[in-house]
């Protein structure tokens, strides 16, 4: 399992220097960095034994069911969360699974309901919906070019043809063509913008090519923090709160803050993965793009952003997964043609993946997502999460 996901490398995001709130932080120091959590709590002891799942709370904001009446297997679900509980499927901290818009499984270990994990990279996917907002209001366009709607930025160090060329779809698609990398984070771009404590959307403006844009794929937490900077520059408004009015207001989060700022431009958050969320509100996001970007019923991203950005753009990049993954905008999707799936069926899984361990998994053909957290102090065990959401969550799935 290592060595199959050893090149795989999601954002690392250093301590806080602004937390622009009250934040529950903690630093967990690992073998391959500096790794955060936003709510750390002390992990407990798995249950001893006869398990059972954990019946789910109903409340105002999620509509509680059961595996049975939403044609899940609770024997399935059953072992899934006896195997987590085992640490069988490494440092897992919480698993919901929701169900036509039902949530049906909440298990938590060594964390609660109410707490705001630190999604890594998983925050990428939620620029990407944020972008897509920004689109409908017609601020951005798919085909603009970067350097002319950054102008308060010229003169640009490093401008030649390619980067003139560079558009917003290729900071999507991360095809940038900046001659970046991240793996490993000991000197590299990712470290020095981290720790710059400078304007981010100059060093990232400002760094040089490699590649001719939309030709390669590399793997650039530099890219969302760019694009949130454009929104905000398109927006007149701090990026943070064009979030907060735009997507997380109408989803009704709670508790939802972001790890590090940039220092200038002010309101600029680390949209590489520096936000901290609930679960139950990740998995909120899932059921935005299972139902077309509406929220029960209210929209929030439109329906055509969903589709595009959802849809395989870049095929196979060179992510190290050990399940066949290919790129959209800022979601990474697979498909429930997979060697684990007992079942397999045509159709795709679209998902966001952060370090250690956190990840939305979303299925439209089941009307099924799945949220998970975890507290890995590596990378790789970040790699189960599919691996038991297509052993288990979808081999739960009778009807």
């Amino acid at each position: 399992m290592r060595d199959s996901v050893a090149a795989f490398r999601p954002d690392v995001v250093p301590r806080p220097r602004s937390s622009g709130g009250s934040l529950l932080c903690a630093v967990v120091i690992a073998s391959l960095g500096v790794l955060h959590g936003c709510h750390r709590q002390v992990p407990t002891s798995p249950s001893a034994g006869q398990v059972s799942l954990t019946p789910v709370a109903q409340t105002t904001e999620w509509p509680a069911s059961t595996p049975e009446a939403e044609g899940l297997d609770p024997a399935v679900l059953t072992d899934l969360v006896r195997r987590l509980r085992r640490g069988e499927f490494g440092s897992v901290s919480s698993i919901l699974v929701t169900r036509n818009d039902r949530l049906v499984v909440e298990e938590y270990h060594g964390w609660t309901s109410n707490g705001a994990h630190h999604l890594q990279s998983v925050t990428k996917s939620v620029t990407s919906l944020l972008v897509g907002i920004a689109v409908q209001e017609g601020r951005l366009h798919l085909s603009d070019r970067v350097v002319a709607l950054a102008p308060q930025y010229a003169p640009i160090a490093s401008l030649d043809g390619r980067k003139a060329e560079m558009t917003v779809r290729d900071l999507l698609t991360l095809q940038s063509g900046f001659d970046w990398r991240e793996w490993p984070y000991a000197g590299s771009p990712l470290e020095r913008l981290n720790t710059c404590q400078c304007d981010w959307l100059r060093l990232i403006l400002d760094w040089p090519m490699r590649d001719q844009p939309g030709t390669r794929w590399e793997y650039v937490s530099g890219a969302p923090i760019l694009l949130a900077g454009l929104v905000g520059l398109s927006a007149g408004q701090r990026f943070d709160q064009y979030a907060a009015d735009r997507l997380f207001r109408p989803l009704g989060t709670v508790g939802e803050h972001w790890v590090l700022y940039s220092l200038t431009p002010p309101g600029l958050p680390h949209t590489g993965g520096g936000l901290c969320m609930r679960p139950r509100d990740m998995a909120k996001l899932g059921s935005l793009v299972l139902n077309d970007g509406r929220w029960q019923g209210t929209p929030i991203v439109s329906p055509e952003w969903i589709h595009e950005s959802t849809r395989r753009v870049v095929a196979s990049p060179p992510a190290g997964w050990p399940h066949p993954v290919d790129y959209g905008y800022l979601w990474w999707i697979m498909s429930l043609a997979d060697p684990m799936n007992p079942r397999p069926e045509s159709g795709d899984v679209i998902v966001a993946a952060g370090a250690q361990g956190q990840w939305i998994m979303v299925a439209p053909r089941y009307r099924l997502v799945m949220t998970a957290t975890g507290q890995a102090d590596s990378d790789f065990s970040q790699m189960y999460a599919p691996n038991f959401f297509y052993t288990h969550v979808l081999a739960s799935v009778r009807q």
